[in-house]
């Protein structure tokens, strides 16, 4: 099966701060799917999704965006964004804001979808922005980074904070918006359960590198949790170790080989690894 063009793509990207390198990164976005962005708190996700924007620029590497560049506006009027919290005045009121928006994206702009969002979202077009809860602001940022009809939604951490009814009813638009398979969404999360139920693919950022982009099936079939006496994990090939969590009967092991690990210890049990547990156990890895 062919794989699908990229909508966005980042190679060879890095940016250096003071205290902080991201990269180089190679990450990709391909048309019809979900990307999942995990990472820990200051691995680099929110300055990924930035310069794949063209908020800030890369220092080293290309960025490719829905045909185009970053810099080509072009390229932006094909692109709805959600950052972590709506950036809209408080003072205003939904109807304000598609006003505004309207004058923005000129003809792009679908006022008629913006209101069935609003409606579907139950948000009164005449309340303040200041009366909002953080999920009713989320839905509204969303309505308003649809509204002209994008082809590729970036997310950060939209689903953060929000209960779990709100976030499903995020997360069911979001798979109806990637129906249309020249759609994309690249989405960073530290709410793995709802990239366990939405993503195609997962990107795992750790201290500003790209340890991989998988997809989440393929993630599922080779990542393992191993759990057996410590004496045994010398019948394993040091390569599909990845790290071992140590007790003083028995140890946890992340496999990244779940074939190879049951071949060479058929009596141990091997569970399929989460999002969440890949993520720990690299972490416990480098703390040491």
């Amino acid at each position: 099966m062919q794989k699908a063009a990229p909508l966005a793509a980042l190679r060879g990207v890095t940016k250096t701060y003071q205290r902080f390198t991201l990269g180089p990164v190679d990450l990709t976005v391909p048309a019809g799917t979900i990307v999942g962005l995990v990472g820990e708190n200051g691995a680099g996700k929110t300055t990924t999704l930035k310069i794949l924007c063209g908020v800030d620029p890369a220092a080293a590497g290309t960025v490719s965006l829905l045909g185009g560049t970053p810099a080509e506006a072009r390229a932006r009027a094909d692109l709805g964004v959600v950052f972590e919290d709506a950036y809209f005045y408080m003072t205003m009121n939904p109807t304000q804001i598609g006003k505004t928006l309207a004058g923005v994206f000129g003809p792009a702009w679908d006022g008629a979808y913006y209101a069935e969002l609003l409606q579907r979202f139950a948000l009164d077009g005449r309340q303040p922005m200041k009366e909002f809860s953080r999920g009713m602001r989320m839905k509204l940022s969303l309505a308003s980074a649809l509204a002209h009809r994008p082809r590729l939604l970036v997310l950060d951490e939209a689903t953060a904070g929000l209960d779990p009814v709100v976030r499903g009813e995020m997360l069911d638009l979001f798979l109806e918006f990637i129906q249309d398979e020249g759609h994309a969404i690249l989405m960073s999360s530290h709410i793995t359960d709802d990239l366990e139920q939405v993503a195609d693919s997962i990107a795992y950022l750790h201290k500003g590198r790209l340890l991989f982009q998988e997809d989440k099936d393929v993630l599922h079939e080779r990542y393992g949790i191993l759990r057996c006496p410590p004496a045994q994990l010398a019948a394993l090939d040091p390569g599909v170790i990845v790290h071992t969590r140590q007790g003083a009967y028995s140890s946890e092991t992340l496999v990244c080989d779940r074939a190879a690990a049951r071949a060479a210890l058929p009596g141990a049990v091997c569970d399929v690894a989460s999002i969440d547990e890949i993520m720990r156990f690299y972490s416990g890895r480098d703390a040491q």
